[in-house]
C-alpha cells in the first residue's frame, strides 16, 4: 500500500526514535502504527553521527511501515528546541492584483517580506507564527485571505534553529531513505497536541522530559514564547544509578524502570532487589527506597534549573499550569516530585490514542496530528519556508559535532536580543535584567505602533 492520505511523524532522540503513523480524514485522526528503535549518534538531543541516526531512523520507520502495511516514504520531523531563538517581525506589501482581494500568493509574499528583515547568522527560520495581519489598516485580523484591500501587514515571531543543527536531521533523514514533507519546532507541535484552548491563551507551562535533555516552553496566546533547555533528562538518571551502584548502564536501565521511582515517599525501604555490582562476587542488595533517592537527586536538579530560568521571566505561575510529558513523564512519582517544585497546578499528560498510551511516543503523535490539522494559512506559510531552507549536504553538518559540549542549560531569549547559548557556570552580569526585559513584551498583545 502507498502512503497516500497516511502522516508520519518522526520522533529522533537521544535515546529512541519514535514513529507514528497515521490517517487523517474528515476531521478524524486516527493512528494506525508505531514504530521505534534505540537512538544511536545523538548527544544532548544533537546529533553527532550522521550514518548511526540514520540507521536508526531506518529501523524505527521499517517497523512501523510493516505494522501499517505501507511504504513509507515521506516524514514529518520534529527540531528540537536547542539554542533557538525567538525574535518579533513585521512585513508590508501592496496588493498588486486589479480587483484587490488578498490571495494566498499575498500572504506569502508579506511573510516573505517580514523574514527577509532578520539578520539571519548560520540560522534557519524553522517556524514563524502570526500575531496578527492588518489590512489597510484594520488590525487583528487572523486570515486575511479573500479581503479587499490595497495594503497588506503582518506581525509575528520568528523562531530561528542554527542552521548546522537543522541541517544535520535533514541530512540524516535523507541517508535513511526519505523525503521530508515538513519540519516542525517540537515545542510548537506538542502546545495545541496537550494543552486545551484556554490554557494556550491564558498561559501554561509545558515541560518535555526526553531521554537526553528536558525543556521547559511557555505558552501564551496560542504560541511558544520562551524556551530553556536544560541538558539533562532520563540517560542521567540511568547513569547516576549505574555510578552509584556499580552495575552496568543496561542494568541501571532495567532496574530504573522495574523498580524505580522519582518520589522516594512513594518507595518503601522493605522493598528490595539484587543487582549484579562490579567487584562483588555475590548479588548486593538495594531497597526501592534508596533507588527513589538516587533518581530523585536528578529530577530535583532538572526541576530546580527550569524553575529557577522560569521565576526570571516571571513565567511561574501561569493560570494553566504545568504539563509534563516526554518518555521520563511515565516514571512513577514523577508527578509528585513535580509537584514538589512547581505546585498543584501540575499534570501529566500522555497520548490517549488506542493503542498509544506511552508518553514517549508523544512528540511523535504531536507531529503527525500537527501536519493534518495545520490551516490553510499555516501551510501557505510554512511553504515559505520550507522552500526557502537551502539543502544541506554533509559537509554544512560536520562542524555539528562542536556544538554538544557546551555546558547543562541553554536559555532561549525572544524579542532580537543576543538570545545565544548561555552556560548557567559562567553567567554574565546583567543578562536576567536583559533576559526579563526582552520577554517583558511578548505577553502583551500587539498594536498598531510595533
Amino acid at each position: 500500500m502507498t502512503q497516500d492520505g497516511v502522516i508520519v511523524g518522526l520522533d529522533i532522540g537521544t535515546t529512541m526514535v519514535k514513529v507514528v503513523v497515521a490517517q487523517s480524514e474528515n476531521g478524524r485522526f486516527n493512528v494506525i502504527a508505531t514504530g521505534s528503535a534505540p537512538g544511536a549518534g545523538l548527544r544532548r538531543g544533537v546529533i553527532v553521527d550522521l550514518n548511526e541516526t540514520a540507521a536508526a531512523i531506518q529501523q524505527a520507520v521499517a517497523q512501523a511501515a510493516s505494522k501499517a502495511n505501507i511504504e513509507i516514504n515521506e516524514v514529518v520531523v520534529g527540531l528540537p528546541a536547542n539554542h533557538v531563538d525567538i525574535e518579533k517581525v513585521a512585513g508590508l506589501v501592496s496588493i498588486e492584483n486589479q480587483n484587490k482581494q488578498i490571495t494566498n500568493q499575498d500572504v506569502v509574499n508579506v511573510t516573505r517580506q517580514a523574514l527577509d528583515t532578520l539578520a539571519l547568522q548560520d540560522q534557519r527560520v524553522v517556524e514563524f507564527l502570526p500575531s496578527e495581519f492588518i489590512v489597510d489598516g484594520f488590525d487583528g485580523i487572523k486570515d486575511p485571505t479573500d479581503m479587499i484591500g490595497v495594503r497588506l501587514e503582518v506581525q509575528g515571531l520568528a523562531y530561528l534553529a542554527p542552521a548546522k543543527v537543522v541541517d544535520s536531521i535533514k541530512i540524516a533523514v535523507q541517508k535513511a531513505g526519505l523525503a521530508i514533507q515538513s519540519l516542525v519546532l517540537a515545542p510548537i507541535a506538542l502546545a495545541p497536541a496537550f494543552l486545551n484552548d484556554a490554557e494556550q491563551d491564558f498561559g501554561a507551562i509545558l515541560i518535555d522530559l526526553a531521554g537526553g535533555q528536558s525543556t521547559a516552553s511557555v505558552v501564551h496566546d496560542h504560541k511558544v514564547k520562551y524556551m530553556t533547555v536544560d541538558y539533562e533528562g532520563g540517560i542521567q538518571v540511568t547513569k547516576d544509578i549505574s555510578t552509584v551502584l556499580g552495575i552496568s548502564i543496561q542494568d541501571a536501565e532495567s532496574i530504573k524502570k522495574k523498580y524505580g521511582s522519582a518520589d522516594p515517599f512513594q518507595a518503601s525501604a522493605q522493598q528490595q532487589f539484587y543487582v549484579d555490582a562490579v567487584g562483588l562476587t555475590d548479588k548486593k542488595p538495594v531497597d526501592e527506597h534508596y533507588l527513589s533517592e538516587i533518581m530523585a537527586a536528578r529530577y530535583d536538579q532538572i526541576f530546580d534549573r527550569l524553575g529557577q530560568q522560569l521565576q526570571t521571566i516571571g513565567a511561574d505561575e501561569l493560570p494553566g499550569g504545568f504539563l509534563i510529558t516526554g518518555g521520563n513523564a511515565a516514571t512513577p512519582g514523577l508527578l509528585a516530585k513535580a509537584q514538589e517544585h512547581f505546585g498543584q497546578n501540575v499534570q501529566v499528560a500522555q497520548p490517549t490514542q488506542i493503542g498509544l498510551r506511552h508518553p514517549s511516543f508523544a512528540r511523535a503523535l504531536a507531529y503527525a496530528s500537527h501536519q493534518a490539522f495545520q490551516s490553510n494559512l499555516a501551510v501557505q506559510i510554512k511553504m515559505v519556508l520550507m522552500g526557502e531552507q537551502v539543502e544541506p549536504t554533509a559537509e554544512t553538518a560536520a562542524s555539528t559535532y562542536h556544538l554538544v559540549d557546551q555546558g547543562k542549560q541553554g536559555v532561549i531569549e525572544a524579542e532580537g536580543d543576543d538570545g545565544v547559548y548561555a552556560d548557567p557556570e559562567q553567567e554574565k552580569s546583567g543578562m536576567f535584567s536583559r533576559m526579563k526585559k526582552s520577554l517583558t513584551s511578548l505577553f502583551a498583545e500587539p498594536d498598531d505602533n510595533e
